[in-house]
């Protein structure tokens, strides 16, 4: 995978830490503003990374680049990734996918159309102790409840609070705590049950972006609750349980660094699968395989994710009279 960076964002900081370890991933371009062209050029030097670039067009047009990892804010996924895929590249994107579902649905009828991998980057999916919670499930029974909490306060949030819209709190950039954290917890409770019969989003809105809030799903026999906070903190975890037993995740849905199995009437086992330190090496050798291989089965099945939990987004965002974008 020839891989063209967009952002020099702290995501991309994250990824880029890592990056080295990946066996079949070649940086060949970060592409950004040019008032950031001194860090860029920083980081290319620092990590090995081809080229650098301020201008989008002239990125499309470098054959050297086969995939471009969109690692720009929320509100620019859509329009960096539609013409990634429109110039044949394959797209990697930064969660959340797009603001609006819609937008989504257009980016995967393009993708389709023109045989492109396009995927979403949302590490929980792809870490083998989540991999390894879900094959946990069926001992656990019929399940019941399912509790996710994501709470970490924000350190933009007191800036926040003074005034300073940064974009993490900002309705136009696609901020708030459902897209920004909880958007995690959805991609762990979709991937074990699917999509649910119904959304309801109980959220603390401040200036029009939710600083935190309480997602409800309902499933057929089993209730779920996500709770994310930028304005507040809790111990993050996420504990899964039916009428046999339960998992307890200690620690945030996008790391899954260990997990316990807590079977009724049995001492607690703890599981630990991790394979790399970094949350993001799992899923970036996936990316590499589907691409190499052009498993569009693979991507697609991800993509189906991806669209529920966008779809989920929207209507609790809807209901709880939020605006993005």
């Amino acid at each position: 995978m020839k891989l063209a960076i967009l952002g020099s964002g702290q995501i991309v900081m994250d990824f880029l830490t890592m990056a080295k370890d990946l066996p079949d991933t070649e940086l060949v371009a970060i592409f950004g503003i040019e008032a950031e062209r001194p860090k860029m050029e920083d980081l290319k030097n620092t990590y090995g990374i081809g080229k650098v670039f301020t201008d989008y067009e002239e990125v499309l047009k470098d054959p050297a680049n086969d995939t471009i990892y969109v690692g720009l804010p929320n509100h620019l996924h859509y329009a960096f990734t539609k013409q990634a895929l429109l110039n044949g590249k394959n797209v990697i994107c930064e969660k959340p996918f797009t603001i609006k579902s819609a937008e989504l649905i257009e980016l995967k009828e393009i993708a389709a159309s023109n045989k492109l991998i396009l995927i979403e980057a949302i590490t929980t999916r792809y870490l083998s102790n989540y991999l390894a919670i879900k094959e946990q499930i069926p001992q656990l029974g019929d399940l019941k409840i399912i509790e996710c909490n994501y709470s970490q306060y924000s350190s933009r949030y007191d800036a926040f609070k003074n005034g300073e819209v940064l974009p993490a709190f900002s309705p136009k950039a696609g901020g708030g705590a459902l897209m920004d954290i909880n958007i995690y917890n959805i991609h762990f409770v979709v991937g074990i049950l699917g999509k649910p019969d119904s959304v309801k989003y109980l959220a603390n809105v401040e200036r029009g972006i939710d600083t935190s809030g309480i997602l409800l799903l309902e499933y057929p026999i089993c209730k779920v609750v996500c709770i994310g906070a930028k304005d507040s903190a809790a111990p993050i975890r996420s504990i899964i349980q039916g009428d046999k037993g339960s998992v307890v995740l200690n620690g945030p849905a996008n790391i899954c660094n260990s997990f316990e199995v807590n079977m009724n009437g049995q001492e607690s086992q703890a599981v630990d699968k991790k394979v790399h330190p970094h949350r993001m090496y799992e899923e970036f050798c996936e990316f590499a395989r589907m691409i190499a291989e052009k498993d569009f089965a693979k991507a697609k099945e991800m993509l189906e994710q991806s669209q529920v939990v966008m779809e989920i987004a929207e209507e609790a965002l809807a209901g709880a009279g939020i605006t993005l974008g």
